[in-house]
This record gives structure tokens, sequence and C-alpha cells, in this order.
């Protein structure tokens, strides 16, 4: 069934000298907003379906992180989970948003947490796609390349366009857009390439850290729906119930033939689950 869209706008907002695009729908100057987070290595562009969906009857917003998509790359960007939810709460004070329902996907899931932990006033509500607080995680494969020095940056400078389709081709049983993937690879420039590598890197104890934030965030009590692919290759479907442990009182929806990007894959179920949440926590919020 067809969802009815807003249109949607391009615009950007500068922080600390570093300037982020971002794509917007319904009232810009609604100080409540739905707020869309991107992974790795995803922009902006992953969300504008759902932008304009949300946008029908809220204020929506999607935002490039540093480093990512078309925003700023610069060199310094402290490219840590604290580092992007610090980077995302001075943006979402530029854009005069006062309160946010945020949805994120794969990296940009924990951004959104690191955020709504330090920042429970202006926390609503939450959507998880493949994500979020992961506890007890095993990293998949690319991740543990990654994170081996030397050998992590040579991988980085070998995928081809077709060996990065290769490489997404698996755990994705229904496929993905061609023009998904190969906006995808567009964007992972050397910067990027870079940012990813430093994201993997983490110089403190992952696991206990995550840990921390799911006690932090269990206090919250908000509302979360999870959605979650059973085939994702990334992040496997047990995580999907780790979410649990954090937010209790979470509701899971599993698509069976879907792998890491349902929204991609499986695009009309995707908005047919997430558009009735989100219009449920709006109503209540208002």
């Amino acid at each position: 069934m067809a969802v009815d869209k807003a249109e949607v706008s391009r615009g950007s907002v500068e922080v600390d000298g570093i300037t982020c695009p971002y794509l917007q729908a319904g009232p810009s100057d609604a100080r409540e907003a739905v707020v869309f987070f991107h992974g790795n290595p995803g922009s902006s562009e992953d969300w504008r379906a759902g932008v304009g969906a949300a946008g029908t009857f809220a204020r929506a917003i999607a935002i490039d992180q540093p480093g990512f998509g078309q925003a700023d790359k610069p060199a310094g960007f402290d490219h840590t989970y604290t580092g992007h939810a610090e980077h995302l709460a001075r943006v979402l004070e530029q854009l005069g948003i006062e309160r946010a329902h945020v949805v994120g996907h794969d990296l940009g899931g924990r951004w959104m947490l690191d955020w709504a932990a330090k920042n429970p006033d202006r926390f609503a509500s939450a959507v998880i796609v493949a994500g979020g607080v992961l506890l007890d995680y095993r990293w998949h494969y690319l991740a543990r390349i990654w994170r081996m020095p030397v050998i992590g940056e040579l991988f980085m400078k070998v995928p081809s366009r077709r060996l990065f389709r290769l490489i997404l081709r698996r755990g994705n049983p229904r496929g993905l857009p061609r023009d998904f993937v190969d906006r995808m690879y567009d964007d992972m420039t050397g910067p990027t390439r870079r940012a990813i590598i430093a994201l993997y890197r983490p110089t403190f104890d992952w696991n206990a850290r995550s840990y921390e934030l799911s006690r932090e965030l269990d206090k919250l009590d908000r509302p979360v729906k999870v959605i979650w692919g059973r085939a994702d290759p990334y992040i496997p479907l047990a995580q999907a119930d780790r979410q649990l442990d954090t937010f209790p009182g979470a509701e899971i929806t599993v698509f069976d033939r879907s792998g890491h990007w349902p929204f991609m894959d499986d695009p009309e179920r995707f908005e047919e689950t997430l558009l009735p949440f989100l219009q449920s926590v709006l109503a209540r919020s208002r």
C-alpha cells in the first residue's frame, strides 16, 4: 500500500565549523521532531522515504554525521560514540529541536542512544533498526578486519565497486537497490574510510561501556520499537532480543527475509511498521 509523502527539502547546519547537510519535511519550526540517523557507511539519503512519510504528520529530519555522506570530514573529529553524540546534541540545538523521537540504523542507533542517555529531557522515544545497545556482542568479519592496524587500512584501499556489491549480497536475501548500493560506495571516499577505521578502534572497553549505557537508559522508561532482519550478517538477530535488557517494554518486529537494511529491501513493510509507532508516540507526547 502506497504511503503519502510530504515534500522533502535539503538544508545544512554548521556546528563547530563542521557543515552537515540534512533532509527535512513537515513543519520546519516545530520544536518536537522525528530525527533519523544513518549507519555505516550511510547518509541522510538512506532515510529520504522515511523523512517524507513522517513529514506528513510531524517535523522529520535526517542528518549526515561528520565523516559520512556529504558532511564535512575534518581529520581531527572525535570518531567515538561520545564524539558523535556530543556533536548531535549541538546540531539539534542549532536546529531548534527540543524533543526528539529518534530513529537509528546500525551505528546511528548507538550514536542516538548515547545522546539520549546524556539528554534524557529531550529524548522522547526510539526506533532501533539493527543496532542499539549491543551487549556481549562479537564484531562481524568486516569489523574485525577494520580493527587490525595496517591490515584495516590496506583492506580499505582494495574494494572496487564490483567487490563492494558482492560483499553486500551476503545476508541480504531480498537484494538491495542498485542505486542505494552505488550511492554508499560513492560516499566512501578516503576520509570516510578513515572515519570508519577510527570508529571501529575504540581505546576504551567497548562492552563495559555498553553495559553502562544500558543501565543509564533502563532508568528512562521510554517507548521503543526494535526492527530487525532475520538474515542480518553483521548484527545477529539475537541482539534484537538483547535490546530488552535495556528497554524491557520494547516492541520487536522481525523481517524474516530481510538483511541489515530492512528499510531498503522491504520499504513498504518497513513504513507500515514504523509509521503507526511514530504516530502513536507523537500523539501521546502532544
